[in-house]
């Protein structure tokens, strides 16, 4: 989907702004396909802007791990590192376990207020079946416990984890249609019980679950045999 800028958008914000969250969006929602090209030509008729904004863009881009420059200087989306994965997983794994249990052993109640609403606010997306802002509140869930966790390094572990993690969670949402369960809603709902009560075993147990079924769910789509079983 193309989308245009409006008359007068570009006024009351950054271009550099607009561009990335453009780029940011498509790239995360997978319509930029992983390893496809960015021709900043193209990008720059298609935005009606000149290309300064649009290369301050892919820097950003580039920082958070989401585009790639490549020695010739052309940018391309970064790869996913399907190969390595089950690194990933393992990392992502550890750091919910581990930031879940230090949240509920040192969480504030101003902590709990902003977990809750970080769960408001992705329950209310997965009920609009809106994939990128499932994406970005659960963000915003998870790096709330981790900062409740009171550890810096893991805070900033887990934020990294969290972003490189997006187009993965986006292929999560896609196997389900973006018609995520309600169980697995009730999951976070479930975490925010076992934390508000401080009980670290459960936390982790609840954490570590919920990490499982996420990773089985993408293992099953990236795996997903579509043949198309003709009789000969």
């Amino acid at each position: 989907m193309t989308i245009k800028p409006k008359a007068g958008e570009r006024k009351r914000g950054s271009g550099v702004q607009y561009v990335y969250g453009i780029l940011r969006d498509e790239i995360l929602d997978l319509t930029l396909a992983p390893g496809a090209p960015i021709d900043e030509i193209r990008l720059a008729e298609r935005l009606s802007m000149s290309r300064t904004p649009i290369r301050e863009a892919l820097v950003r881009l580039a920082s958070e791990g989401l585009v790639t420059t490549l020695p010739n200087r052309s940018t391309v989306v970064a790869n996913i590192d399907f190969m390595n994965l089950h690194t990933f997983f393992d990392a992502m794994t550890l750091m919910y376990r581990v930031t879940t249990r230090a949240a509920a052993q040192f969480h504030t109640p101003a902590d709990m207020t902003a977990i809750k609403s970080r769960q408001a606010d992705f329950a209310k997306a997965v009920e609009a079946q809106d994939a990128l802002a499932m994406i970005a509140s659960n963000r915003e869930f998870h790096a709330e416990i981790a900062r409740a966790g009171r550890n810096p390094y893991y805070n900033s572990l887990s934020l990294r984890l969290l972003d490189e993690g997006r187009r993965l969670l986006r292929m999560y949402y896609r196997s389900f249609d973006d018609r995520l369960p309600p169980e697995y809603v009730a999951e976070h709902e479930e975490m925010i019980s076992a934390i508000s009560a401080r009980d670290l075993d459960r936390s982790d147990r609840l954490a570590k679950a919920h990490a499982d079924q996420i990773v089985e769910q993408i293992r099953g789509f990236i795996a997903r045999d579509h043949r198309d079983h003709v009789t000969l």
